[in-house]
């Protein structure tokens, strides 16, 4: 992929990767929650952009374009991450984790599922 998906380019992702099946940019839109409010065109010009970027495929079928993912959620998710992770804490994850305990961000199942998590890594 040559570029990173943006917030908005990843309401479209979301909806590709909830999808089996390839889709057309009118499902695409349907797909897209309701509060965006997106035109078709809309839609199209960032399908366009993101078929740019690799992160989309298509297929021309008749007068339509069937879309899918070119690249894969889990992926794409880690690679984000490592970028937030890099830009906003210097690499290091503990100062992330501090700071979401500090604004109450972390809920008693997130601090379960990181304990969890970090005796796993300990074996």
């Amino acid at each position: 992929m040559d570029k990173r998906v943006s917030e908005a380019e990843w309401e479209i992702m979301e909806a590709l990767w909830a999808s089996r099946d390839p889709l057309t940019a009118a499902d695409v839109a349907q797909a897209v929650p309701s509060d965006r409010q997106w035109s078709l065109a809309t839609v199209k010009t960032m399908l366009s952009r993101l078929v740019t970027k690799g992160a989309v495929g298509h297929v021309q079928d008749g007068r339509r374009y069937l879309y899918h993912a070119a690249i894969e959620r889990a992926a794409t998710v880690g690679h984000e991450s490592r970028r937030l992770v890099d830009r906003m804490f210097g690499g290091k994850l503990s100062p992330m984790i501090a700071r979401l305990a500090a604004e109450d961000a972390l809920t008693p199942e997130d601090v379960a599922e990181i304990e969890k998590l970090l005796q796993e890594l300990k074996k």
